[in-house]
């Protein structure tokens, strides 16, 4: 191990009721990459919050060069050359692209007046977006932008503050391969220019991939360490969980093609010049691949009714139906979990009672007045169906861990009657025990009938859950693969393939692939 320019030692934190961490450590040499592994609650985010300036450490000591050293806020942290890469991102959507990356430390020009200079602003983003693969103008508002992209800025960020430590809270959790490898190779940079990474990450082969060394935590304290020559995927879970766990593909649904929901020629207002036709299995998971602004997120708005079709028709049970709004879609009983759960999925400043109840409140109604007892019942049963782990149903959304948060968004729509689920990123930020749970829940869904199609941009995800892949580019589809036919490389030869607007040439590349 190289000599440690950060040493973390004997850390503990708590939180009233919690004991967040306890008799922590943990060092970094100049140069290294040092993953920090753990399930949702384990400390991992507490303990980098406490490096970072955000929390203080109720004991222990933090040395860097050697010596002791306060961080009493975030601007301590950041003399200190420490910059944090949050998991839930930071960036301000009002604001363009330039201005995230700078902000708080705009430069400025004209004299004694102190204007921010936008110019240089622009001119020093484009290097920074040029590094992470952004290829963007600094002056884009980050509203326009999708989750990834947002991610990307978020490291363009860290890396214009010139840090010697960078902290990476799951940097990859939106990225497709392609970006996640352009990461990586920038990773390597900064290794070779003596920057430090620390490496947060449930994607245990991204752990693999990069790391020098591995650190695991678990209920808040270490469990234990790995070497580079260490470092593989059932070590990791023990480290983790404590246990070994199975999480490999079960045997292939076919799904009865009699039984099925049709898109027929539907248009995305996103994708005006494409039409999807895609069939989903009764039985089955359809996986949904391709690389970010490839228009799967936007199919599952059209299909839900955030926003409304330009053409064609859905058809359930043999019958066009017209979805025009999320209440039309919820009406015939497809629901979407979205892929920024906090945002878009639950209203985390409410209880779980009324997230669980939210989208049929009517039901538990009389005269116009909600059922407290009613609503309890069904919120119980769901919790107790789905393991989600909280002391009461009137705990906030936000206290969540962001397993339980996920398992929080199918609990209210298994309260309902769901015909088809959409799941957009399903496992984004989950730790492994919590994806096995959800993997487990969406292949129970499938046994039951219901009809499943799974968005993901993690290719393991993608090859392990999925029965069939569609894959997407530039809002066409560009094929089906059946089981038969999966591998990282067929997933991607689609998902880069030239687009062509006619149907019989997409027919044409569907039939070459599977004649290969």
């Amino acid at each position: 191990m190289p000599e440690p320019i950060l040493e973390l030692q004997r850390i503990s934190k708590r939180f009233p009721g919690v004991v967040a961490l306890s008799d922590v450590s943990l060092s970094v040499g100049a140069g290294e990459v040092v993953a920090l592994i753990g399930e949702n609650g384990a400390g991992k985010s507490t303990l980098m919050k406490i490096l970072g300036g955000v929390y203080q450490a109720d004991e222990g000591m933090i040395r860097v060069d050697g010596r002791e050293v306060q961080i009493r806020n975030v601007a301590d942290a950041q003399k200190l050359g420490v910059s944090l890469i949050h998991q839930e991102l930071n960036n301000l959507d009002n604001l363009d692209i330039g201005g995230n990356i700078f902000l708080g430390r705009e430069p400025l020009s004209g004299g004694f007046l102190c204007l921010v200079d936008r110019k240089k602003i622009a001119e020093q983003s484009r290097g920074y977006l040029e590094k992470v693969g952004l290829n963007l103008p600094p002056w884009t508002s980050l509203s326009s932008l999708s989750i990834a992209q947002q991610q990307l800025v978020e490291i363009a960020k860290a890396l214009s503050t010139n840090a010697r430590i960078i902290v990476m809270d799951e940097p990859t959790s939106s990225l497709t391969l392609t970006e996640t490898n352009r990461l990586f190779q920038l990773i390597a940079e900064l290794k070779s220019a003596g920057v430090s990474v620390i490496y947060i990450s449930h994607r245990l082969m991204e752990v693999n991939a990069c790391a020098d060394r591995v650190v695991g935590l678990r209920d808040g304290k270490n469990s234990g360490q790995l070497a580079k020559s260490e470092i593989n995927h059932d070590s990791m879970v023990r480290l983790m969980v404590g246990r070994n766990l199975d999480l490999k593909r079960t045997e292939t649904r076919l799904g009865d093609p009699r039984n099925r929901i049709e898109f027929r020629d539907l248009v995305s207002p996103f994708f005006p010049s494409h039409s999807i036709t895609l069939t989903i299995r009764q039985g089955e998971i359809l996986g949904l691949a391709g690389l970010v602004g490839a228009g799967r997120s936007e199919l599952a708005m059209t299909v839900f009714g955030i926003t409304r079709p330009l053409g064609g028709e859905i058809i359930i049970d043999g019958k066009s139906i017209q979805v025009h709004s999320p209440r039309d879609a919820i009406a015939h009983g497809i629901y979407l979990v979205p892929e920024d759960r906090r945002k878009n999925g639950l209203i985390i400043s409410m209880a779980l009672r009324e997230n669980v109840t939210l989208p049929d409140l009517w039901r538990y109604a009389n005269f116009g007045v909600i059922s407290y007892a009613s609503e309890l019942r069904t919120a119980e049963e769901q919790l107790k169906k789905l393991s989600i782990k909280t002391a009461s149903c009137e705990t906030l959304a936000k206290n969540l861990s962001g397993g339980n948060q996920q398992k929080l968004v199918l609990a209210k729509w298994l309260s309902l009657r769901p015909k088809l689920i959409i799941f957009d990123e399903p496992t984004r930020g989950v730790d492994v025990g919590s994806k096995a749970e959800i993997y487990r829940l969406m292949r129970n869904l499938a046994d039951s009938g219901v009809f499943i199609l799974m968005i993901s941009s993690d290719m393991e995800e993608v090859l392990g859950v999925s029965d069939r892949i569609a894959v997407m580019r530039e809002g066409a589809l560009m094929g089906v693969l059946e089981a038969k036919d999966f591998s990282e490389e067929a997933v991607m030869w689609l998902a880069v393939a030239p687009v062509q607007t006619n149907k019989d040439s997409a027919a044409s590349r569907h039939t070459t692939l599977k004649g290969s």
